[in-house]
């Protein structure tokens, strides 16, 4: 199981996070504070992408983007959003250029892309810099 890693909000300590409990609230391994939910988009490669697809409790929305002006425009209104949808939903990125595959799979054409999924199938999928209201109405309506 991959796992990212995140720093403990009270003691700074590095903490694993597998992939399954990106929605959970956790403790600590150093001062056993709770760990809130993941609340930024992280970063995915296929392994993690394809685990978080198979796995996610919650609705799952992907940021399929490059560096581009409108993936830059709209990158602050997805990071807004995780914070947001924080263990009611998981934001993932996915760099297009560095991961084509995984955006080949959902026949990405353009960007930024947005794809949400639910018990590991897309249910929705729209191009195009999005309002983070309607991206929200999205993750709630999955």
């Amino acid at each position: 199981m991959t796992s990212i890693t995140r720093a403990c909000p009270y003691c700074g300590a590095t903490n694993r996070i597998p992939s399954n409990h990106l929605a959970d609230e956790g403790r600590c391994g150093a001062c056993k504070k709770p760990l809130p939910p993941i609340d930024y988009p992280v970063e995915a490669n296929p392994q993690l992408f394809d685990e978080v697809m198979a796995t996610a409790p919650v609705p799952v929305l992907v940021d399929f983007w490059a560096w581009c002006g409108p993936c830059r425009m709209a990158a602050p209104e997805v990071s807004a959003l995780a914070r947001e949808m924080a263990g009611r939903a998981i934001v993932l990125k996915v760099d297009t250029e560095a991961h084509p595959e995984i955006a080949a799979r959902f026949d990405v054409q353009g960007i930024p892309n947005f794809l949400v999924l639910k018990d590991g199938r897309a249910v929705m999928q729209r191009a195009g810099v999005t309002p983070r209201a309607e991206m929200r109405r999205w993750l709630e309506g999955a």
